[in-house]
């Protein structure tokens, strides 16, 4: 029994990151056999999660034989997926998909996300934004109504608090804190927008991101960090002036979903530095670098 009473002291001490101290000890505890040390070290990975799986893909393809053998037995048994290996084949697909997209990336963060809950959540909104559109209604019509129920009944606004804050890139966590950054906040109002069959597009601004509506006469644009503020073009260039942005017509055209997404990872580069996480920053500048070369293969 002291193999179990040594993992019990190692959980107790457990945080998302498994140091130099904690893999020696797990290590020494890979080859007992023993029914109660396999079933906890079983519980005590499954607790840590995707944490959990580099450290026994190491030992896996390590020289060491025995430990390895013990370390697949474990990878086996907790069936762990890799996040980071499906947002990456995800990104080498070309079929890009805002949705999709967005929950796969935020996995690569939240391994243990529920899309499922996500994906409900953002049919409660547009469930709610349908009990209040009376038809026929227009494009704009529709989008005061999702303005209604987004920012004023859910509560969604610009974290403008904390800007830099990761979380605020990551749609599950925009969905449950019901707060985030432009294009965070834009890409739950296209999602939403997408179930209602409102026919908007994302406009990557320089510098900011706004939702455009080009099917009916005039386009116009939504900012989701303003509350669903509506524009015209010409009130989208003098935002742009306002930062000392000389706006060009091309910065008023739809922005490929693949765009958006890579934005979305430049964001995390970004953010992750500021924080210090600097292992989680080259992962998404490693991202950035996929979507890049995907689209130069593909040219």
């Amino acid at each position: 029994m002291r193999g179990i009473f040594f993992l019990l002291g190692i959980v107790e001490l457990a945080t998302e990151k498994l140091d130099a101290s904690r893999q020696a000890a797990l290590r020494s505890l890979l080859d007992d056999t023993s029914a109660p040390v396999r079933q906890a070290l079983l519980a005590f990975f499954n607790e840590q999660g995707a944490s959990a799986a580099p450290f026994l893909r190491d030992i896996a393809n390590g020289p060491n034989r025995s430990l390895a053998r013990h370390a697949a037995w474990f990878l086996n048994e907790l069936k762990f997926s890799d996040p980071i290996s499906e947002f990456r084949g995800f990104i080498r697909s070309l079929n890009y998909e805002l949705e999709t997209g967005s929950l796969l990336l935020a996995r690569t963060v939240s391994p243990r996300l529920d899309i499922g809950e996500c994906c409900t959540a953002l049919d409660r909104i547009a469930g709610r934004c349908r009990e209040l559109i009376v038809e026929p209604s227009t494009c704009r019509e529709k989008c005061r109504i999702l303005n209604r129920v987004m920012f004023h009944e859910w509560g969604f606004r610009g974290n403008v608090e904390h800007y830099t804050d990761p979380l605020n890139s990551l749609i599950d966590n925009v969905l449950t804190r019901r707060k985030g950054i432009p294009i965070s906040l834009g890409t739950v109002y296209l999602l939403v927008a997408d179930r209602l069959g409102i026919d908007l597009s994302p406009v990557n601004l320089p510098g900011h991101f706004v939702v455009g509506c080009y099917g009916e006469g005039e386009p116009f644009f939504v900012d989701p960090f303003e509350n669903g503020l509506f524009r015209d073009g010409d009130e989208v260039f003098e935002l742009l002036r306002s930062h000392r942005i000389v706006p060009q017509a091309s910065d008023l055209a739809p922005t490929p979903i693949r765009e958006v997404l890579s934005r979305s990872c430049r964001n995390l580069v970004n953010h992750y530095t500021a924080a210090g996480d600097l292992s989680r920053a080259r992962l998404f500048a490693s991202f950035v670098e996929e979507f890049e070369a995907a689209f130069a293969r593909n040219t």
